[in-house]
C-alpha cells in the first residue's frame, strides 16, 4: 500500500482547516509533499496559480509555507529571539539587538508576555510553542501547518495558542491544523479533511458534522462506545501508597484495587508523572510507604519494580518506552531475556514465541515481528510498550497518558485492551491530561495538585468542574 493515493485537496486562503486521519493514514506524508521534504510520485501542486510537479524547501519557504512539528525543532542554548531568526539575515552582521527587537514586536503583536532574551531551555513547553509559531511569523508565513501541537499543553496553554491561531487567521494565513483531538477540530477548524490509508475521504465544514461522523469517516466503520464498558469488578487491595514524598511529591497516600482503573487528574506541572517516577523506582523515595499485596515493598530500581510486578507505560513512548532502533521481538522481550537465557544464550525460539503471542494478543498491525518498532504507528509503538510490560507478568500498571498522540481508533484499542487487563484482575493507574478521558475510563480519580493530592472523587460523583477546582488548588 502506497503512503499517499491521488489524494486531492484544496486549501483557502484565511482558513483553518483541520486535517483528520488515523495514524498511518497519510497526513505526515501529504505534509512532507507540501513542504517540499519529499518528492511525489505523481499528480501537481498548485499554489496561487503556478502548477508544480514537486515542491522544494526553497520554493516552499518563497511561498510562505511554514511546518510547525509535534517534536520542537528549537535550539536549546539559544535565546528565544536567537532561535526565531536562526538562519535569517538582518544585515550584514548578526544583530542580536535587531533581533530581539523585531521578535519583541511579533510578542507584542499577539499580547504575549515573554522575554526575547529568554534562553529556550527555560521555557515551559507552551512558550516554546509560542516562540516555533514566531518563527514561522517571522518569514511571512502564508501557510502554516501545525502537527499535534497541543499535545505538550495545558488547557489554558491550548486557550492561548488558540487565541494566536484565530489572529493568524484574521490576517489571511491559512492553518492546516493535525490534531486526534476532536474537541479542539470543532473549537478551531473551519473546514476538515478526512484521509484514510493513504486516500482522501472526504472534506466537511466543521459547523455541518459531528464527533460520529468524523470517527466513521476515519475508520471506515462504525465506533458504538467512544469509551468501552469497563470491568465493574474489583477486588483486594494490591497498591497501598502511605504518605509518598520525594522527586516533587509530597505526602500522596491512596490504594489500588486488583480490577480497578484509578485515574489521576491535574494541570500540567502538577507533579503526576514525578509521582510514578518515584512509584517505578525512577526517582529516590524520600519518605513514606508502597505495600504490595500487604507487603512493604524496597523500589529503588526500575528492576525492583518489575521484579514485584509493577509495569510502566511511560508518557514519552518513543524515548522512554521502547527502543525504536530495535525489533518488535527484542522490545517485547528485553525484559525477560534473563528467563529466556540459559549459560547466558538468550533462546530465540522462546523469544519469538513470545513476541508471536503479544502480536496477536494486542492485534499489533506488522508484517513481521523483524519490523523495526521505528516504522510502527503511534497506537502500534504503544501496544509493543504494553506487550512489554504484559510479558514480564505485571499485576500493575502504571499508564502515563496512555494515548497521547494516537488516533481514535488506536484509542478505542487501548481502551478495550485496559478494559480487559483490569477484568483480568490487573489494577491500572491512569495518568492523563484528557478530562474526557479520565471520566469515560476511571473507576475513581484521585486529583493532583503542586505534588499532593487534593481529593478523591469516587464514580458516581464524577464532576469536571468539581475535578479541574481540585486540580487548581481551589478546594
Amino acid at each position: 500500500m502506497v503512503a499517499l493515493n491521488k489524494v486531492s485537496i484544496g486549501f483557502e486562503r484565511g482558513e483553518i482547516h483541520a486535517l483528520l486521519g488515523e495514524n498511518g493514514a497519510g497526513k505526515s506524508t501529504l505534509i512532507k509533499v507540501v513542504s517540499g521534504a519529499i518528492e511525489p510520485d505523481g499528480g501537481v501542486i498548485v499554489a496561487n496559480g503556478n502548477e508544480y510537479r514537486k515542491m522544494s524547501p526553497i520554493l516552499a519557504k518563497e511561498y510562505g509555507i511554514e511546518v510547525i512539528y509535534q517534536e520542537f525543532n528549537l535550539i536549546d542554548a539559544l535565546s528565544a529571539a536567537e532561535n526565531i531568526f536562526l538562519g535569517e539575515k538582518l544585515g550584514r552582521l548578526v544583530d542580536f539587538k535587531r533581533m530581539v527587537s523585531r521578535s519583541k514586536e511579533i510578542f507584542d503583536m499577539f499580547k504575549l508576555d515573554l522575554d526575547p532574551k529568554t534562553r529556550v531551555r527555560n521555557l515551559s513547553p507552551a512558550k516554546m510553542q509560542i516562540v516555533e509559531i514566531a518563527k514561522a511569523i517571522s518569514r511571512d508565513v502564508k501557510i502554516l501547518v501545525m502537527d499535534e501541537p497541543s499535545a505538550p499543553l495545558s488547557e489554558n496553554d491550548v486557550d492561548i495558542m488558540f487565541d494566536i491561531v484565530r489572529k493568524l487567521k484574521e490576517k489571511g494565513v491559512t492553518v492546516i491544523y493535525i490534531s486526534h483531538r476532536m474537541d479542539e477540530i470543532f473549537r478551531i477548524s473551519d473546514r476538515v479533511t478526512v484521509l484514510r490509508d493513504g486516500q482522501y475521504v472526504s472534506t466537511v465544514e466543521t459547523k455541518n458534522t459531528n464527533r460520529q461522523e468524523l470517527i466513521s469517516l476515519m475508520v471506515g466503520r462504525e465506533l458504538t462506545e467512544t469509551y468501552p464498558a469497563g470491568a465493574d469488578q474489583q477486588g483486594d487491595i494490591i497498591l497501598d501508597v502511605q504518605n509518598l514524598s520525594g522527586n516533587g511529591a509530597r505526602n500522596i497516600s491512596f490504594v489500588l484495587r486488583k480490577g480497578e482503573i484509578l485515574g489521576v487528574a491535574g494541570l500540567v506541572g502538577a507533579g503526576r508523572t514525578e509521582m510514578v517516577s518515584v512509584l517505578f523506582g525512577n526517582a529516590k523515595r524520600e519518605a513514606g510507604e508502597v505495600y504490595i499485596n500487604g507487603k512493604p515493598s524496597k523500589i529503588n530500581s526500575p528492576a525492583d519494580a518489575i521484579e514485584n510486578g509493577m509495569g510502566l507505560i511511560p508518557e514519552d513512548r518513543k524515548k522512554l518506552g521502547c527502543f525504536l532502533g530495535k525489533d518488535i521481538k527484542f522490545n517485547v522481550s528485553v525484559s525477560l531475556f534473563k528467563k529466556l537465557s540459559r549459560f547466558f544464550v538468550v533462546n530465540d525460539k522462546k523469544v519469538r514465541d513470545t513476541a508471536n503471542y503479544y502480536i496477536g494478543k494486542l492485534n499489533i498491525k506488522t508484517p513481521s515481528l523483524d519490523q523495526w518498532v521505528k516504522n510502527l504507528s503511534g497506537g502500534n509503538q504503544q501496544k509493543v510498550v504494553l506487550a512489554k510490560s504484559l510479558a514480564s507478568n505485571s499485576n500493575i500498571i502504571l499508564f502515563d497518558e496512555p494515548t497521547r498522540g494516537i488516533d481514535v481508533g488506536a484509542k478505542h484499542e487501548i481502551y478495550e485492551l485496559m478494559n480487559e487487563m483490569a477484568r483480568e484482575g490487573k489494577a491500572i493507574l491512569m495518568i492523563s491530561s484528557e478530562m474526557e478521558e479520565l471520566l469515560g475510563m476511571s473507576d475513581r480519580i484521585i486529583v493532583i495538585s503542586e505534588g499532593r493530592c487534593t481529593g478523591e472523587v469516587p464514580k458516581e460523583k464524577f464532576d469536571q468542574k468539581y475535578i479541574l477546582d481540585l486540580a487548581s488548588g481551589e478546594n
